[in-house]
């Protein structure tokens, strides 16, 4: 009985250490990923203002700027700095050879632009803006958003950068709180001729996942608009209705020299003036009253102070009686007082008065007087417009990514830009939905195996974390079990008692030699003992090392556990 005892406690020292190397055999035991079996790129055939797969030629289109950007708002310099490539998705690829345009640094200011064969001119047209965006690291503070670049002469005679003039802003942003898909458009005042940026109302919110996200934007020449992700539809409106602040201004506004009459009166309530005070209303009776029926509780500990001196405190070594004066320790709360209701002279507490009142003042009453709120009049407005077809964009020449963000690795990918949405979901069933639906498969078959790991990690070492007393003795009596049919096989199949027995057969070796020992007096014999006696103690030693290091692997594993939780949960 002893031995089966101590047995438990040794195999307990060794499942301790083993805890990380059976983490390691489970992993082995996890099915791998399938191979998902992907295609090879190839080149759309569909004709389009402007399309763009980034094939081998895409450098004669695109060219990186390293302008300075231009930020009134400080007088330190910017230059957009940050590198491009041109590349395969480093996660989640769906098609073999299907490369995309990178934003390479974070932190750091990426511009590029790319021109039109020919200006875009919607007019009497719908305009069909599709392209995709893959987040690879995720995106905590950053843009994804392109824009359509106004067709004048600056835009073929200096290097793209922020002030370049955009007709259309189009894409997901996040930062913080602000999490949404853009959709700005620039309207030029017919009367005074100048741009001012149209935001829409209600911008939906962005995907953050790495796999590849389409964002189509469709704008229609019935001013009608919607946008797309991944296909669905995110939000619908129109250009006249859904931007702030609205194409056209009110037909009439406030007159700004019409001044509010000295004698217009605002106040709708009055106090009544036909109001008396009640004759019993007593203005001065208190708030509160003693509670004369309250009793003193028997544990009130009268002649016990509420404070006393620190019974701990003592004086400083540096204290000088004859400059600091006698030395008088700290106040502290009388711990006698905590132990009963109170402590102190005691007197009855103080309720509410029932009969308190409080000042009394007149009801109010409706201002027979009053006026309602006063208001300028209204004349109409000297800048009015009417644009009714505010779709007529201003012609674009140019396509541009001008971004800041956090995190690098952003690809984008088959930028259609055109009049035809049946071609654009046409290119959109080409190339998104192949690579989007062998990305999902991959991205299941992958959490999937990390699902299976983790629940194969957590069935032997969770189970000895939870209840080690039970897990080994259950061990310990499997292990006996099989033992007495073939000791070879209770090795095998529970080897964790295997080792811890042979520690134990260590430490009993030691004490029989060491009985011996105390009634043989030959060197020889002393020599084997203290052998042996080093061997247990450095045994034991490894064993506590163990218990010590399974503590250790037991948070590490609790961390790395959360870490790719908190990761997935960041990735859904």
């Amino acid at each position: 009985m002893r031995l089966n005892s101590a047995l438990v406690v040794a195999a307990a020292l060794q499942f301790a250490r083993l805890g990380l190397a059976e983490e390691e055999t489970l992993v082995d035991e996890v099915d791998p990923i399938p191979d998902i079996v992907k295609p090879s790129f190839v080149p759309t055939d569909l004709k389009a203002p402007f399309l763009e797969q980034f094939t081998d030629d895409w450098e004669s289109r695109w060219q990186a700027s390293h302008a300075k950007k231009d930020d009134k708002s400080t007088d330190e310099e910017w230059a957009f700095v940050g590198n491009w490539a041109v590349e395969e998705p480093s996660v989640l690829k769906g098609i073999e050879g299907d490369k995309g345009l990178v934003l390479k640094d974070k932190a750091a200011h990426h511009a590029i632009s790319a021109k039109f064969p020919k200006k875009i001119d919607n007019k009497g047209k719908d305009l069909v803006v599709q392209y995709e965006v893959k987040l690879q690291d995720g995106l905590e503070c950053g843009g994804a958003y392109m824009k359509l670049l106004q067709d004048n002469k600056a835009l073929h005679a200096e290097e793209f950068s922020n002030a370049s003039p955009y007709i259309i802003m189009f894409g997901p942003d996040k930062c913080g709180s602000t999490n949404k898909v853009h959709f700005i458009f620039k309207h030029k005042n017919p009367k005074t001729k100048e741009y001012e940026e149209k935001h829409m109302k209600d911008a939906p919110r962005m995907n953050n996942d790495k796999l590849t996200n389409l964002y189509t934007l469709i704008v229609r020449k019935d001013q009608s608009f919607q946008l797309r992700v991944n296909g669905e539809a995110v939000r619908n409106g129109t250009l006249l209705e859904d931007f702030s602040p609205s194409v056209n201004p009110e037909k009439e506004i406030d007159d700004p020299n019409d001044k509010k009459p000295s004698d217009w009166v605002e106040k709708a309530k009055i106090p009544d003036p036909e109001a008396q005070k009640p004759e019993d209303w007593d203005e001065d009776a208190p708030f509160e009253i003693i509670d004369e029926e309250a009793e003193k509780p028997d544990d009130w500990l009268e002649d016990e102070p509420q404070m006393i001196p620190d019974p701990e405190a003592e004086k400083p070594e540096d204290w000088d009686d004859e400059e600091d004066g006698d030395y008088v320790p700290p106040m502290v709360q009388n711990p006698k007082c905590a132990e009963a209701s109170g402590c102190g002279p005691w007197e009855k507490p103080k309720i509410k008065n029932p009969e308190y009142k409080g000042k009394w003042t007149a009801p109010l009453i409706d201002n027979p007087e009053y006026k309602g709120v006063w208001k300028p009049r209204k004349i109409a407005n000297p800048d009015y417009f009417e644009d009714k077809t505010p779709s007529n964009l201003e012609p674009m020449g140019a396509i541009g990514f001008e971004l800041w963000t956090m995190q690098a690795n952003i690809l984008f990918d088959n930028i259609y830009i055109g009049h035809s949405l049946e071609d654009a979901e046409l290119f959109k069933t080409k190339t998104f939905d192949v690579k989007r639906s062998i990305e999902k498969s991959e991205d299941e078959a992958a959490n999937k195996a990390a699902e299976k790991e983790d629940a194969s990690e957590q069935s032997e070492f969770q189970r000895f974390k939870a209840d080690p007393v039970t897990f080994v003795k259950d061990k310990v009596n499997l292990f006996i079990s099989i033992a007495k049919q073939d000791p070879l096989e209770a090795i095998k199949f529970v080897p964790e008692v295997a080792g811890a027995a042979g520690i134990l057969l260590v430490t009993i070796l030691v004490f029989l030699i060491g009985g011996i020992g105390a009634g043989a007096k030959s060197p020889a014999v002393q020599d084997q003992a203290k052998k042996a006696k080093d061997a247990a103690v450095d045994a034991k030693d490894k064993a506590s090392d163990a218990v010590s290091t399974g503590a250790d692997k037991v948070a590490t594993e609790a961390n790395r556990r959360t870490t790719r939780s908190a990761a997935a949960a960041d990735g859904s």
